[in-house]
Parts: C-alpha cells; sequence; structure tokens
C-alpha cells in the first residue's frame, strides 16, 4: 500500500519548469510566461513613456500600439505549378513558427487561367509574443541582410496608421536554409497598428527600430 501511495504521490506532483516535458507544450507555455520578449518590454518600459510626452496623450491607454503583424505571400505561380506554393506554406511557417492559412482566388480570371478557389498564397497572423519576437528577427538580422540596404521607405502608410513592408526574397531570414530554397519568393509585411495617424504609426515604429531612411515625417 504505501508503494502504491508513493508512486501516485509522484505522478500528480507538477512539472517544474527543467525542460523535461509533462504534457505537450507545458514547457513553452512556461516560457512565454516567465521570459517576455524584448520588444514587449521595450514598449512598456521605454516607448510608451516617450510616445506619451511626445504626443501630450493623457493616460497611457491613448498610446498607439501594434496590434498585429500580418505576414503574405501572394504566389501566383502556383496556378501552373502548386509545388510552389507548398514551398511558401514550408518557408513562411519556418520563418513565423506558426502555422499558415492558405488565400485563394475570389473570382475567376481567364486571361491568367486563374479559376475561383485555386490557391494563390499563404498568410499568417502574429499576435502578443510571437509577433515582438518575429518583429525583433526583422529588425535586427533580417533586415541588415538585405542585399545594398539603405533603410526602408517611409512611403507605404496607408493614411489609417498602418505600414506595409515589401521583402523580395525570403531567403534574408536565417530560418531558412538557403541550399534548400528552390524558388526566391517576397513578401509583404502589415503592420496593423493602433494609431490614429501615419505620424504616429511611423513614432512608434521607429521607437522599435525599423530602420527608415528618413528620420521624421509630417
Amino acid at each position: 500500500m504505501a508503494k502504491e501511495k508513493k508512486q501516485k504521490d509522484q505522478k500528480e506532483q507538477p512539472v517544474a519548469a527543467t525542460g523535461k516535458k509533462g504534457k505537450a507544450g507545458d514547457d513553452a507555455k512556461v516560457v512565454e510566461e516567465k521570459v517576455p520578449a524584448r520588444l514587449k518590454e521595450k514598449y512598456f518600459k521605454e516607448i510608451v513613456p516617450k510616445l506619451k510626452e511626445q504626443f501630450g496623450y493623457k493616460s497611457i491607454m491613448q498610446v498607439p500600439k501594434i496590434e498585429k503583424i500580418v505576414v503574405n505571400m501572394g504566389v501566383g505561380q502556383a496556378v501552373q505549378d502548386p509545388k510552389i506554393l507548398e514551398e511558401a506554406v514550408k518557408d513562411l511557417e519556418t520563418i513565423t513558427g506558426q502555422k499558415v492559412s492558405v488565400r485563394t482566388a475570389k473570382k475567376a480570371i481567364s486571361n491568367f487561367k486563374l479559376r475561383e478557389g485555386m490557391k494563390i498564397g499563404a498568410k499568417v497572423t502574429l499576435r502578443r509574443e510571437r509577433m515582438y519576437e518575429f518583429l525583433d528577427r526583422l529588425i535586427t538580422i533580417a533586415l541588415p541582410r538585405v542585399r545594398d540596404f539603405r533603410g526602408i521607405s517611409d512611403k507605404s502608410f496607408d493614411g489609417r496608421g498602418n505600414y506595409t513592408l515589401g521583402l523580395k526574397e525570403q531567403i534574408i531570414f536565417p530560418e531558412i536554409n538557403v541550399d534548400k530554397v528552390t524558388k526566391v519568393l517576397g513578401m509583404d509585411i502589415t503592420f496593423v497598428t493602433t494609431a490614429k495617424t501615419d505620424k504616429e504609426a511611423y513614432e512608434l515604429l521607429n521607437a522599435f527600430g525599423m530602420p527608415f531612411r528618413k528620420k521624421e515625417i509630417n
């Protein structure tokens, strides 16, 4: 009886965060909770106070933030070669660490042999920790690897506080093994913010370290 009770107690003990897994994903959750993303900490400790003073917000709730980052790969060539879409999905999942959704054509275009419902792209929406981690890797690792990089344009704001960055090659991300790439693919990265103006959105992204060519916009 004592032996059975000891075994039962051992089974009921919680798994400590030592790298040994209990239920699938337990350790990942512990890491996310105990080690906040670097840029998330920077936002609350540095960026919020800076923007609050700069724009004269009365409350920190008025300070703009990044709500989500949407990464989209349009793969028109998939109409002729479906394997290209498979590569896009695989690469996008490797880069973002998140499951990708496949985009389909909403209407047929006969000139391009495109039928309604055909798979033509891949998209992923990042929020919370993964969003901040992706932004960190984009700024510190990926963008500096762009050939002849001289900063990003400030002309891609949409007038509502959102910004879209176009990249020509997925291979700038270190997670991609260049030797295994069969097709170089571009992507659009959209930063959806709560900013009411492009000026506020610019200052928000600039404070995170986005390497704009110009130091400020009107």
